[in-house]
């Protein structure tokens, strides 16, 4: 009986190193299936620049854009890009926004004030963005929307994501010469595009994945027409802005360009070709837009299904290394046995 069993627990200990050895040289690999991966959408943020009545060609980026099924998800904007994209957080689409713009009068967002200077005090466009926007705060829009300005006193960039839209829009929109600075808690606040003209860091800060960035300012070169208060003012910023915004342009995954020099900063006049020209700068870019987004989502798919597969093996291993020591276990015990 003793031998019997003394058999029995050799045959079962060679049976159970097989845990530790190497398989036989004839048996095939085993080839595990690539786990089945799901991926939520690429985010898709948008990131407007400043440049003052220029700013209507946001618009038929947005329109081209939502015309071929790329909806941005996330917003983010310096000076007239914050107007803009302030109504589209709130739920606008495209063809919203360029009703709200024909119907806009220049009027109804200037109010100078006598008593500083003539300058531009700005409440009546910071109540305009309010009423678009339902009087909602940044917190109950429908996208995240991240408004950028400049701190006076320090020259730091502010990103506002929460409190008072219209208060952010005003602030962001206020070009220094022309807009009183906008006070708001122990801070006064300028036009954006003095620390980004386009604001694709803010974007990137809000989740995007992939950020178009759209970019109407004047380009400091050539000659300007030193007619308009407002047209020096603005392109005085973009010569400010210029390396700043060049460094962060370049974190952007797209750049549009409508070709928008030529319409003054204050020539309202011209928004329909302002928005055609958005129309046309993003078709033109439409196939690289769409290709960019596929590489991304391939090398998403790519990453996300490695991990996977390597968090299988580390589980297969894990359950194979418990199941060997639920097995050596036994063997202990006949060999206790085997003792006895």
């Amino acid at each position: 009986m003793t031998a019997l069993r003394t058999t029995f627990a050799t045959a079962l200990f060679c049976v159970l190193t097989a845990c530790a050895s190497a398989p036989a040289p004839r048996q095939a690999p085993i080839v595990s299936p690539t786990p089945a991966v799901t991926l939520p959408p690429i985010k898709v943020g948008l990131a407007l620049g400043g440049g003052a009545a220029k700013g209507f060609a946001h618009i038929g980026v947005i329109k081209m854009l939502e015309a071929n099924g790329i909806k941005p998800v996330v917003v983010s904007g310096t000076s007239a890009g914050s107007v803009v994209g302030a109504l589209y957080a709130s739920g606008m689409d495209a063809y919203q926004l360029q009703q709200k713009a024909v119907a806009l009068d220049e009027a109804s967002i200037r109010d100078v004030s006598l008593f500083s200077g003539g300058v531009v005090k700005g409440k009546k466009l910071q109540d305009y963005v309010n009423a678009q926007v339902g009087e909602r705060t940044f917190e109950k829009l429908k996208k995240p929307l991240a408004v950028v300005a400049t701190r006076l006193e320090d020259g730091q960039r502010t990103v506002f994501v929460r409190g008072n839209v219209g208060q952010a829009v005003r602030a962001s929109s206020s070009i220094p010469g022309v807009f009183e600075a906008v006070s708001i808690g122990k801070y006064h606040f300028v036009d954006g595009g003095v620390v980004s003209p386009v604001p694709v860091d803010a974007a990137r800060d809000l989740g995007a994945d992939f950020v178009i960035a759209v970019d109407i300012s004047s380009k400091p070169i050539g000659s300007a027409d030193t007619s308009s208060m407002l047209g020096n003012m603005n392109r005085s910023i973009a010569i400010m802005g210029q390396k700043l915004g060049a460094a962060e342009l370049a974190r952007a995954d797209i750049v549009v360009r409508p070709n928008v020099n030529d319409i003054g900063a204050a020539d309202f006049a011209q928004k329909n070709r302002a928005i055609l020209e958005g129309e046309r700068a993003a078709q033109n870019l439409l196939p690289t837009i769409k290709a960019k987004l596929a590489t991304l989502q391939a090398q998403r798919l790519a990453s996300a299904q490695q991990a996977a597969a390597a968090k299988a093996a580390a589980q297969h291993e894990a359950e194979r290394q418990a199941r060997c020591a639920k097995q050596q276990g036994w063997l202990d015990k006949l060999r206790r046995d085997e003792d006895c």
